[in-house]
């Protein structure tokens, strides 16, 4: 019995690890709507979990930026970023890019994101990419 109590823990131990080491990978995701990003982004903030950008994250899905802490993101060498302004469906069902939507988001990326979106011209209708050695001077190597 005693033996079987110490197998029992021992699994728990290891099972506890490997939560607080778990990591989610992100690798080809185009975006999408703000809101379920922001839901998604903020769950997993609570988690405790990772994430490793190994591709493309563009449009919403940057959100995880402001979201998670940097010390909990980290990028490979096949990372990239993508950054435009925010739009939104009119009246006429015509998209129309939206400042207000647009200053909210880009407020809620690290500093070292917002200048390097701010040297580049703010954010557009036109994507622009962070990769490289340049989001590597950002967020750490994975």
């Amino acid at each position: 019995m005693k033996y079987m109590t110490r197998f029992l823990a021992a699994i728990v131990l290891i099972l506890t690890v490997s939560e607080a080491c778990a990591a989610i990978r992100i690798s080809n995701d185009h975006g999408g709507r703000i809101a379920t990003y922001v839901v998604k982004y903020q769950r997993l903030a609570s988690s405790g979990e990772s994430v490793i950008i190994d591709g493309l994250c563009a449009s919403a899905c940057t959100i995880v930026l402001g979201e998670l802490p940097r010390n909990r993101i980290c990028v490979t060498s096949r990372a990239t970023l993508g950054f435009h302004a925010v739009w939104n469906y009119g009246p006429n069902g015509r998209t129309f890019t939206d400042p207000e939507a647009t200053l909210m988001l880009y407020s809620t990326y690290p500093a070292p994101v917002r200048r390097w979106i701010a040297r580049r011209g703010g954010l557009t209708p036109h994507i622009m990419f962070l990769s490289g050695k340049p989001l590597q001077a950002i967020y750490r190597s994975c």
